[in-house]
């Protein structure tokens, strides 16, 4: 059985357990749910809050270089320290988080395999005490734009697909992708004009990477369901979905699970696509 391609970035719970009051070791939990912090978290873990944090309110881009250098400094995080990420919902935000991380050259980012739900299951302690670390000291060398796509790199990017180049893959909800939902009923701030998907792309929703208890299917598994959709390590990769958490996710397993060389999460994603005028779609399956 194989293992992933970059071993270190996927700890287990007892990995962490054992790890934990490193002082070179800082725990981040990054919840879509944010309220799931306050209710319990790993001790010794401060909280990432997508919202607010990652986000400029002005425009509709991430923070940048130096205030996402400021807001690693606060969270006790420093260049050398080895950041690992953990969320609910088999870590979508906790991937997120990892992508952005690496789009700003961190070097030793981890997942807690499984996350939230696997550190709950386990009976592992919980705390609702906030941590006060020491103030990081933190520099982002540089921003890696080899795994971030916009839409002007995906539209040259169809070529490669229907050329066999590349591929896209759009991993969300097969109603999502064949334009029967315009958003998931909880998330109606997700929205888009036209419902659809980028002409193209392959429909392999997130989830069949995961197994029920949160954690990433075995390597051997997740090889043989992208290259027999023919996402193979030879092409060209993007991957994405409505506001690129759960493509994020993806990212992660094709990158660093299963090595993939080049693969790009497009984060403006189908709030962006389904949105902007003079951009083809394809609906249906």
């Amino acid at each position: 059985m194989s293992g992933p391609a970059f071993p270190d970035v996927l700890v287990d719970t007892a990995w962490v357990e054992s790890h934990r009051r490193d002082d070179d070791v800082r725990l981040i939990e990054v919840d879509e749910d944010v309220l799931l912090y306050v209710q319990g978290h790993v001790p010794g873990a401060v909280q990432l809050d997508w919202h607010t944090e990652l986000q400029r309110p002005d425009v509709r881009d991430f923070v940048d270089a130096e205030t996402f250098a400021a807001l690693m400094e606060s969270k006790g995080v420093s260049n050398d320290t080895t950041v690992v990420l953990y969320g609910d919902k088999s870590n979508w935000w906790a991937a997120y988080a990892f992508w952005f991380l690496k789009y700003n050259g961190h070097g030793d980012v981890r997942l807690m395999d499984g996350g939230r739900q696997k550190w709950l299951a386990e009976g592992r302690p919980v705390t609702p005490e906030v941590p006060r670390p020491p103030r990081g000291r933190y520099r982002v060398p540089y921003r890696d734009a080899s795994i971030r796509a916009f839409a002007a790199d995906v539209l040259p990017h169809l070529l490669r697909v229907k050329d066999g180049a590349g591929a896209l893959v759009d991993v969300r909800s097969p109603a999502e992708f064949r334009g029967e939902k315009l958003h998931m009923p909880e998330y109606p701030q997700e929205g888009a004009l036209r419902g659809g998907h980028v002409p193209g792309a392959v429909n392999v929703p997130w989830g069949r990477a995961v197994a029920e208890d949160g954690t990433f299917r075995p390597v051997d598994e997740l090889r043989e369901l992208y290259a027999g959709l023919g996402i193979t390590e030879d092409k060209d990769v993007v991957t994405y979905c409505r506001i690129a958490e759960r493509s994020s996710h993806t990212w992660f397993v094709l990158r660093y699970l299963l090595g993939y060389p080049r693969v790009r999460n497009y984060d403006g994603s189908w709030t962006e696509w389904g949105n902007m005028v003079g951009v083809p779609i394809e609906q249906g399956g």
